[in-house]
């Protein structure tokens, strides 16, 4: 049993990130990627300490640093008024009290690194083109089968692959619940941005039903951007919401920085914005879920990927405890569940934080105004 690999379904973010520290760990891995190739899809990424002190962990934060962006404050802004609502400072300060850095950068960047360690990894076996449609717990091993017949065989399998996962359906039969909320996005050159709110800032801009985030990846040579508004057009099982007309009517609210920034946006493709209804159980037998496959949440507090490295790391560590594997899921997902139902429950609430309007906007910003930006107690449960 001991020459079965473990199968890590998706090689994304989350699913490369766990092949590492199960190799790290002294397993065997074969990680199943359903695409031509290892890729990430969009652009900017936030990575806060409980994701980059993994990451040190697993050796490839240096290389990671090479073409991250260490910004020096999250700031809040109000969309329409155009007046600063709070900050962060990711100084000293922060760095002291979490031990290891806030981190921004392009998504590619960070799976490329990750790809480049799997790659050197003797423990590691890489296979794209091999898309699951089913997972089976046959007691002693587990099996993936995948489009075309293909069949692999693991002493356990992890699915890790996202939102829309096939093996979370051996588990739950739940379905994503779209927020009708729309999401664009954009990259340009640095030198064409102005310097409005500091341009080494993650910068959040809110307003009515709606948010534009603003920060620098690879480098700091690029600038991202992320657009995103609630559709008064959605409707179930229909694909004309949210759409550049939409998008355009909805910012002219905004102020006028604001306004100018979002014609900058990418519009030939849209992303529409879903979570889960956070579960408790994720795991049967030798089978369980890792980061968007089982628990997926809105972007609001910037912590899918962070939250799937969090898994990636307890995975191993509970594997590590026992021989059980039956024992060590149920170990990894007792101590990771209520925490990320928690994670993506205040992502929902945050989201209807931000997207306040009138007197309710009004008594958010004043509920901020005051807030020290060296105040990290309301962040401590989240990054600690």
């Amino acid at each position: 049993m001991a020459q079965l690999p473990i199968l890590i379904i998706g090689g994304g973010i989350g699913g490369l990130a766990t092949a590492l520290a199960l190799a790290q760990a002294g397993r065997r891995v074969e990680v199943l990627e359903k695409s031509a190739e290892f890729g990430e899809i969009g652009a900017g990424l936030q990575l806060a300490p409980n994701a980059t002190r993994i990451l040190s962990r697993l050796g490839v934060f240096d290389q990671i640093a090479e073409h991250a962006v260490f910004p020096s404050r999250l700031v809040w802004m109000d969309a329409v008024r155009e007046i600063k609502i709070t900050e962060v400072d990711l100084g000293e300060p922060f760095i002291q009290r979490y031990g290891h850095p806030y981190i921004v950068m392009h998504r590619s960047d960070l799976l490329s690194v990750l790809l480049a360690a799997c790659q050197k990894s003797d423990l590691i076996t890489l296979r794209t083109n091999s898309d699951v449609i089913e997972a089976k717990d046959l007691g002693s091993s587990t099996r993936a089968v995948c489009a075309g017949g293909k069949e692999y065989e693991g002493e356990a399998l992890i699915g890790a692959d996202g939102l829309r996962s096939r093996v979370r359906a051996v588990l739950s039969k739940d379905e994503p619940v779209c927020a009708e909320y729309v999401a664009y996005r954009g990259t340009l050159p640095m030198s064409e941005m102005s310097t409005h709110a500091g341009l080494d800032n993650v910068v959040m801009w809110v307003g009515p039903d709606m948010h534009f985030v603003q920060y620098p990846v690879r480098r700091g040579e690029l600038y991202n951007q992320v657009a995103v508004f609630r559709s008064s057009r959605y409707k179930p099982n229909s694909d004309d919401w949210g759409t550049v007309e939409e998008f355009d009517a909805h910012f002219k609210q905004a102020c006028t920085y604001v306004q100018n920034c979002a014609k900058l946006m990418w519009r030939d493709r849209r992303w529409p914005m879903y979570d889960r209804e956070p579960i408790l159980s994720w795991t049967q037998g030798r089978i369980t879920l890792l980061g968007d496959a089982a628990h997926p949440m809105l972007q609001y507090i910037a912590q899918g990927a962070c939250q799937a490295i969090q898994d990636a790391a307890q995975i191993a560590k509970s594997l590590s405890g026992t021989p059980d594997i039956a024992a060590a899921f149920k170990d990894y997902e007792s101590l990771r569940a209520m925490h990320t139902a928690r994670v993506q429950l205040t992502a929902r609430a945050m989201g209807r934080f931000f997207h306040q309007q009138g007197v309710a906007a009004e008594v958010r910003n004043h509920m901020m105004k005051f807030r020290p930006a060296t105040d990290y107690s309301a962040l401590d449960w989240l990054y600690g």
